[in-house]
This record gives structure tokens, sequence and C-alpha cells, in this order.
């Protein structure tokens, strides 16, 4: 006897599992035609209100909503731009003369690739000189780059 592979051509649902939705609204012969069982009039009746999952979205039986009762306030820029960090405490894991780039920070895994760009503090201390290419600093981490004998290019 040979057993065929499964596949996307010969999947099927387990027997009994799969039953065909309720058709609301088509003609009186179906059961639930009319009003789609949901009986005459009242709030379970209309549009929008209790289905699965209760009220509608922020409702809250008729009080004030928190979306209303609390103040708004301030400003989000759309164009926010979040630095990753990296101490210069992390550069000791790269070897002495490395080049830093964006590339090598990500291949040694002190950055993710594609989650913004880095950004060199000053915590911790450089003990060899390495060359830093392209990545923002601060003016401290700049100071003892360059004092460990290290290179910093723009």
């Amino acid at each position: 006897m040979t057993t065929e592979k499964i596949g996307l051509h010969n999947l099927t649902p387990a027997p009994g599992s799969h039953r065909n939705r309720k058709r609301l609204g088509r003609g009186p012969g179906s059961g639930t035609g009319k009003t789609s069982g949901k009986g005459h009039k009242g709030i379970k009746a209309r549009s929008g209100h209790h289905g699965h999952g209760g009220n509608k979205p922020h409702f809250e039986g008729g009080q004030m909503p928190m979306t209303r009762r609390v103040p708004k306030r301030g400003f989000t820029n759309p164009f926010r731009v979040e630095s990753q960090v990296v101490h210069l405490s992390d550069l000791a894991l790269l070897a002495p003369g490395t080049e830093v780039t964006t590339e090598t920070l990500a291949a040694a895994g002190l950055i993710h690739g594609n989650k913004g760009p880095a950004k060199l503090l000053a915590n911790g201390e450089i003990t060899h000189a390495v060359t830093v290419r392209g990545i923002k600093m601060s003016a401290t981490a700049r100071e003892k780059i360059v004092a460990a004998g290290g290179l910093v290019e723009e």
C-alpha cells in the first residue's frame, strides 16, 4: 500500500469539524429571515451592538468614556528617529584596529540592522584603537576614542 504525501492539493478538514455558516436575512423559509435571528427592536437588535465581545468598542454603559474624559495634550512627532544605543564598553568586543560601521556592529550583534541608526555613547572605557565611520556619537565618546589612539570619520 502506498501513502500519498500531504500537500495543499489533498488537505480536507476532519469529518464533522466544518459546519456551513449561518446565512442571515435570506427569506422566511430559511428560519433566519427578516430580523435575522435578533428578535424585534431593542439594543441587542441594533447594528454595532452586542455581537461577539459585547458592546460597541469604548462604550462604558453610558458614563463618559475614558477616551473623552482624559485630557489630550502634547504632540507625537511622526518623523522621530529612535537611535540604537551602543556603549564604548561594547566596542571592547571588537578586535583592535577594526573599522566600526553599522554593518560591523550588526554583524557583531550589537545592533539590529534595520531598526534605525546607531549612536555611540561614552559609557565604559575603550583601551584599543578603532576607526569609526558614519556613526553618530556623543562628544565624550569621540574624545575617548581619539584619546585611545582611534580615528573618527563622518
